[in-house]
């Protein structure tokens, strides 16, 4: 459904449904961290390891130490603030660990079923049989009677969770809520009390090179702590349609997933979720103001609604900013609309550049999900978008996010022999139903343009076959760049393809 795209300009397809993604895995080299006691060597369970007598008491976290050496006036002021260069971290460690939880899940997993169409015998003959799966992962305490926020991906069809606190207590969890496309979930402890809470901090506050710790159950062995710094921040991962998320060198390993990253004054900051495979110090975690969005929703019903616009958006690259005379690549294209949504009612037309929502600036496309997201059915936002160079302002009635997809499917067969541009130069054929059938490109043209792809519009001008595509190249000028819209399946986007000078 929707491409997501990196910091790098590059062009990128998107659903007509701009939040609507499935909770994909991660990207190439990607990978969520669980850990899965017997397979493909993750690790071991939560119980195969003991963990070390913790020391439960509470230590505050030192201030700042003076600076040795009187500042120079000619220095900037420092934000405010300011994070110590050294802190205590054996205290922070032994204040955050009683917050911390390990978890065991158990889920069903079937054996193939070879070479039969219904799956109901395996190659030697035999039925394929039920087994018995363990997975081990971490969540931290968000109220003293017993929440606990993890990885949705942790608890994902487990049909047992078990929770273990840093004192070796045990209890039976159940899952009351999921949030599959932050990749969050809440549990609730049978018969918790009077537990230690975890405080939520400030994602936005955060800082690149700040101090944090993570505490989780990496491969099973218990409450682990390790040190790092904030690597980067708003990285995009190809993860789900709300990459957002906080990088850290912090060691993160399979276990891992749902454990809190502290900031120094103990605060949580994000939820370690994702490793880069081959990487060493390449962590990655959900920002904490995003659980705060959700986290009553989660609580009170289970389950998150989100707001809707109801169109498909892509990157501005530097040669879409150039086609549609944009001052900079800033913003998400608007390259369809749904008839009836909520951005058809609220007057957004195809071409339409997002540049800001709820006075949000959308410096890149895939910051336009997020931000809508944010607001709850039925709840009214104001879209700043530019259209024709002019920036105007328009309100849009949210609708309810629903989970769909729309894929990017081949088309049909041409109906009849390629012909060639002279001007795009591509291999062209009338497409059945209407519009312009690319058969071949190459060079450049090929970085935009795919075999299979219809070509519906140039330069805002309607093409319905190959004697109206040549009609509308001729009118370009020379050393220009045509801004073609193009259906590639169930998909429409809009592609920029420099004309020959």
């Amino acid at each position: 459904m929707e491409s997501k795209t990196a910091r790098r300009p590059r062009p990128s397809i998107s659903s007509l449904l701009p939040v609507e993604t499935r909770f994909r895995s991660a990207g190439a080299g990607i990978f969520l961290c669980l850990a899965i006691g017997g397979l493909a060597g993750c690790g071991q369970t939560a119980h195969q390891a003991t963990p070390a007598t913790q020391n439960g008491g509470s230590a505050a976290a030192p201030a700042a130490s003076a600076p040795s050496t009187p500042p120079r006036q000619a220095a900037a002021p420092l934000p405010p603030g300011p994070v110590p260069a050294t802190f205590d971290v054996a205290s922070l460690a032994d204040r955050v660990k009683p917050m911390v939880v390990n978890i065991t899940t158990r889920f069903q997993r079937v054996s193939s079923g070879g070479n039969d169409p219904f799956g109901f015998f395996g190659p030697d003959g035999a039925r394929p049989q039920q087994r018995e799966g363990q997975a081990a992962g971490t969540g931290f305490l968000i109220d003293a009677a017993g929440y606990v926020v993890t990885n949705e991906h942790v608890v994902h069809e487990a049909r047992e969770v078990r929770v273990r606190l840093n004192d070796e207590r045990e209890f039976v969890a159940e899952v009351v809520g999921r949030d599959p496309k932050l990749d969050l979930a809440l549990l609730k402890l049978q018969g918790a009390k009077d537990l230690p809470a975890a405080p939520l901090g400030s994602s936005e506050q955060l800082r690149v090179g700040e101090s944090v710790l993570a505490v989780g159950n990496p491969f099973g062995l218990g409450h682990t702590v390790t040190l790092g710094i904030v690597s980067a921040k708003a990285r995009t991962i190809d993860a789900g349609p709300y990459d957002d998320f906080i990088q850290t060198d912090a060691s993160i390993n399979p276990g891992n997933s749902g454990g809190p990253l502290f900031n120094w004054r103990g605060e949580v900051v994000g939820i370690n979720t994702a490793i880069r495979a081959g990487a060493n110090g390449i962590g990655f975690a959900i920002p904490v103001d995003a659980l705060k969005d959700v986290l009553p929703q989660l609580r009170a019903k289970g389950r998150v609604d989100r707001g809707r616009l109801g169109l498909g958006f892509q990157s501005v690259t530097p040669e879409l900013a150039q086609a549609l005379d944009l001052e900079s690549p800033r913003g998400a294209l608007v390259a369809e609309v749904e008839p009836g949504a909520a951005a058809a009612r609220a007057g957004i037309r195809s071409g339409d550049v997002i540049v800001a929502v709820n006075g949000t600036s959308i410096a890149h496309a895939e910051e336009l999900p997020r931000n809508v997201a944010k607001n709850p059915p039925g709840s009214s936002v104001k879209v700043t978008i530019v259209r024709n160079k002019v920036k105007q302002e328009v309100t849009a009635k949210l609708d309810v996010l629903a989970d769909e997809d729309g894929d990017a499917r081949p088309a049909t067969a041409p109906a009849s022999p390629p012909e060639q541009t002279g001007k795009l130069g591509i291999g062209i054929s009338d497409a059945p139903g209407g519009g312009v059938r690319v058969e071949q490109a190459s060079g450049t043209q090929s970085r935009e343009l795919v075999p299979g792809d219809v070509i519906v519009e140039v330069a805002g001008t309607p093409v319905r076959d190959v004697a109206g595509l040549k009609a509308a190249v001729t009118r370009l000028k020379p050393g220009s760049i045509a801004l073609l819209k193009v259906k590639r399946g169930k998909v429409t986007r809009f592609a920029a393809v420099p004309i020959p000078s």
